[in-house]
């Protein structure tokens, strides 16, 4: 399949020890012609827009629902309690689900703001 056809995206989740992990997922496109491929329909319940500062530093959290986390603007590094550390760039997909267990840690780099869009899923 061609990297036209999916979409790649990270999931953070619980794994039942209640440490979080990281996965590399993809979302299949199917072709629509004209408008080009779709994935899907996922539910969704709300959206998001968020600016972080450029000092921003969360120490350990879970998220506190399911939700997709889109990359705009900046860059985040993100360590998931497994000791796994992903950077994550605009233009990058997050799917957050460690919303029990010991959670993340995440902080902005490269000394500039981060914005973000977050899809709710709860």
């Amino acid at each position: 399949m061609s990297n036209e056809q999916i979409v790649k995206i990270t999931r953070l989740y619980t794994g039942e020890s209640g440490i979080s992990h990281f996965e590399d997922i993809e979302v299949e496109l199917e072709d629509n012609g004209k408008i080009g491929f779709l994935s899907e329909i996922e539910e969704a319940t709300g959206i998001i827009f968020r600016t972080n500062s450029k000092d921003y530093n969360y120490d350990w959290h879970n998220a506190p629902r399911r939700q997709y986390i889109i990359m705009q603007e900046g860059q985040v590094e993100v360590t998931a309690s497994d000791g796994e550390v992903r950077i994550f760039y605009p233009g990058d997909v997050l799917l957050v689900e460690d919303t029990t267990g010991k959670g993340h840690k995440s902080r902005a780099l490269g000394n500039k703001p981060r914005k973000s869009i977050f899809v709710t899923l709860d």
